[in-house]
């Protein structure tokens, strides 16, 4: 590759973020089972990782201050190249969460596949949980274990997600009912 170009690429990288942000993200990024380029923005608190003996596996994305990262033994969580978890998201994993790319997931957003305790006694239950390419989740919503989200769907802001999301849907409310489709996607 010729100099010039990779001095381009370079540019063009640090002007999404500053290189303090991609030194925060290798730092990062040493926790994660594989990575490709993490971007960890400036300020406090910065994202946190706590691995109990799972995987994580990140593509080229970038992630804001406050996020945290779980896993629990046996547990992954995948991440799809080009997303983006914006400040105080929460992606906790007992089975497996996927993420997949170009996903923009607002602030204070909470993605689990468990309930993390039971009821009278019994063991926690998990369920996969998967979100398709090019979703949009608003800020404060909650995705829970089992739930399905189609590509290019669009959670609202505030929605309690305990069911599938069809590819394109747009949902919104505490009961994230599906209010139509995106069109052209």
């Amino acid at each position: 590759m010729q100099p010039t170009v990779v001095l381009k690429k370079v540019r063009a990288r640090l002007q999404l973020a500053p290189a303090s942000a991609y030194l925060r993200g290798w730092w990062l990024r040493r926790k994660f089972t594989t990575g490709g380029i993490i971007i960890a923005m400036p300020g406090r608190p910065g994202p946190r990782v706590t691995n109990h003996g799972g995987e994580i596996h990140a593509e080229n994305c970038a992630f804001f201050p406050g996020v945290r990262l779980e896993v629990m033994k046996g547990g992954r969580i995948i991440i799809g190249g080009g997303t983006y978890l914006n400040r105080n998201t929460e992606v906790i994993a007992q089975q497996e969460v996927r993420i997949g790319r170009h996903c923009m997931i607002a602030w204070d957003v909470i993605i689990m596949d468990t309930d993390l305790h039971g009821i009278g006694g019994a063991p926690p239950v998990a369920k996969p949980v998967a979100i398709g390419n090019h979703v949009w989740i608003g800020c404060r919503a909650i995705i829970l274990k089992g739930v399905h989200i189609g590509d290019h769907a669009v959670i609202g802001a505030g929605a309690i997600v305990t069911h599938d999301v069809p590819p394109g849907g747009i949902v919104t409310g505490p009961a994230a009912t599906l209010r139509g489709r995106r069109v052209g996607v």
